[in-house]
C-alpha cells in the first residue's frame, strides 16, 4: 500500500494510532530520502505530544531494524548477552563488566557509542588507553568474541540506519523525550545486534536522563516488552544516579577506577552495580553455576580485560594520559557530606573538556573530576573535596561554576542513604 507523510502526520496529530503498512512505509520512505526532514520533525514532534501503543512502538522498532542487516552469533561456542545503559555521570560499568562476563563462560558483544553533554562514552573512555581502537568490522568482532569473549567497539553504519537518521533529527527538534522514540531507538540497535540475552541499566536521577521514577519505570517497561516479543531475554535494572558512579568522572581515570575494580578492590557502588548486572546477564544466557564475584577475586576477570584490550591493539599496561592541570576544591566546612549532585558533576567534567558539546567535538583523555569523598562520608573543612583536571586551566571557572550549588556539607542527621538497584524490571 502506498502512503504519504501528510496523511501520516495528520493520522498521528489528531491522535490515531498508525497502521502497521503506515510505520513501515514511513521508516522506509524517510531512510531512502523520500519523506523529508522537516515531515519527520513533525512526525516525532506529534508521538511526543501523542503517544503511541505497544503495538505500534514495537512495529517502529521492527521497521528501524529492516532498514539494515542483523548480526548473527549463532556460531559461537558461548552464548551471548550485553548490556545498556540509559547513560549517568561517572558511569563506567560497561569496562569491567564486559570482561567480567566473558570471564564467566558468556560472551559479551558490547556495541557503544561516544560521550555527549555531560554523560560520559564508553568508546572516548577507552580511547584513553594507548593504541586502543573502536572500529572493528563484523568478521573481527566475530573471531575476537570467540577467543577472547569480549569486544567493546563502535556500531558499524549497517545496524538500524532509520535510527541514526532519527536520533540526530530529534537532538535538533526537542523530540529526545519521547519514550516510544528512545525505546525503539536503543532496542532497534540491541536487537539487531543479535544478542540472546539483554540487561537495561535504565539510570533516575538528577544526572540521568530520565529524573522521574515514574517515566523511567515506564521507559524499562517499555523496552523489556520490546525485547522479549523479539526473542531477547531482557530485564532491566532501575539505578539511582542522584549521585556520581564510583570516584571519577572522566575517560582516562575512569579506565583506572575500573582497572581497580578489575584488581579486586575499587568503590563499593562500582563493584555493587558491576556484579549486580554480571548476574542478570549471567542468568539472562542460562548461566546459574558461576558467582561473577570469584572471578574478581581469582583475577580471571582482569585477564579478559587484557586480552580484550589487546586484542583491538590497545597497551593495557600502558601509562594513561594525566592532565597538565589541577584545582582542588576545599570542604567548606566540618561535617557529613549529604550531597554530591551528578549533574553539577557531569556538567564539570565536561567543561573540563572530558565531553563534547558536538559530536565532532574533541575529548581530553586526561580531563575529568575526582571525588574524595561520597556522601555520607566525614570531611573536614579545608581538606580536599574534589579536584579538577584539565589541559586548559582556563576551563577551571565554568566548571568551578557547574559545581556551585552541587554539594552540602552538614549534620549527619540530615543524611538519607539511598539503595543504589531501586527496582527490576522483568
Amino acid at each position: 500500500m502506498t502512503h504519504d507523510a501528510i496523511e501520516v502526520i495528520s493520522a498521528k496529530r489528531d491522535r490515531q494510532a498508525l497502521t502497521d503498512s503506515q510505520i513501515d512505509w514511513v521508516i522506509d520512505a524517510y531512510t531512502r530520502g523520500d519523506v523529508a526532514d522537516e515531515q519527520m520533525s513533525a512526525l516525532a514532534m506529534a508521538i511526543l505530544l501523542n503517544g503511541m501503543d505497544l503495538r505500534e512502538i514495537s512495529r517502529w522498532t521492527d521497521a528501524m531494524i529492516a532498514s539494515g542487516e542483523r548480526m548473527d552469533f549463532s556460531s559461537l561456542s558461548r552464548p551471548t548477552a550485553d548490556k545498556h545503559s540509559t547513560g549517568g555521570v561517572g558511569d563506567k560499568i560497561t569496562l569491567p563488566l564486559a570482561p567480567l562476563v566473558a570471564a564467566c563462560g558468556v560472551a559479551v558483544p558490547q556495541l557503544s557509542g561516544r560521550g555527549l553533554g555531560h554523560t560520559g562514552g564508553t568508546l572516548d573512555k577507552l580511547e584513553a588507553i594507548p593504541g586502543w581502537r573502536a572500529a572493528l568490522s563484523n568478521d573481527e568482532m566475530l573471531a575476537q568474541l570467540e577467543d577472547v569473549g569480549a569486544v567493546i567497539c563502535a556500531a558499524g553504519d549497517g545496524l538500524a540506519p532509520a535510527d541514526k537518521k532519527l536520533y540526530a533529527l530529534r537532538d535538533v527538534t526537542g523530540t529526545v523525550e519521547a519514550i516510544p522514540l528512545i525505546a525503539s531507538s536503543i532496542m532497534s540497535k540491541k536487537i539487531a545486534e543479535g544478542t540472546g540475552a539483554l540487561v537495561l541499566d535504565v539510570k533516575v536521577g538528577t544526572g540521568a536522563f530520565m529524573k522521574d521514577l515514574d517515566r523511567a519505570r515506564e521507559l524499562a517497561e517499555t523496552m523489556v516488552g520490546l525485547g522479549n516479543a523479539a526473542g531477547v531475554h531482557t530485564v532491566a535494572l532501575l539505578t539511582d544516579m542522584s549521585t556520581p558512579l564510583g570516584l571519577t568522572a572522566g575517560n582516562a581515570v575512569e579506565v583506572a577506577e575500573s582497572v581497580e575494580v578489575l584488581a579486586g578492590g575499587g568503590p563499593a557502588d562500582v563493584v555493587e552495580l558491576t556484579l549486580a548486572l554480571a548476574r542478570e546477564m549471567l542468568a539472562g544466557a542460562g548461566v546459574t553455576d558461576v558467582d561473577p564475584a570469584d572471578k574478581l577475586a581469582d583475577g580471571s576477570a582482569m585477564d579478559a580485560w587484557k586480552a580484550m584490550v589487546r586484542a583491538q591493539g590497545g597497551d593495557p599496561d600502558a601509562t594513561l594520559p594525566t592532565a597538565r592541570e589541577s584545582h582542588v576544591v576545599t570542604a567548606p566546612a566540618t561535617g557529613t557530606l549529604t550531597r554530591l549532585d551528578a549533574m553539577a558533576v557531569g556538567l564539570a567534567a565536561w567543561r573540563l573538556g572530558a565531553g563534547r558539546a558536538r559530536k565532532e567535538d574533541p575529548v581530553q583523555a586526561g580531563a575529568g573530576v575526582v571525588w574524595h569523598a561520597r556522601p555520607g562520608d566525614e570531611v573536614t573543612e579545608g581538606q580536599p573535596l574534589l579536584t579538577l583536571l584539565t589541559d586548559e586551566p582556563e576551563r577551571f571557572e565554568r566548571a568551578l561554576d557547574s559545581l556551585e550549588g552541587g554539594y552540602d556539607v552538614g549534620d549527619a542527621a540530615s543524611y538519607t542513604p539511598t539503595d543504589l538497584v531501586l527496582d527490576r524490571i522483568s
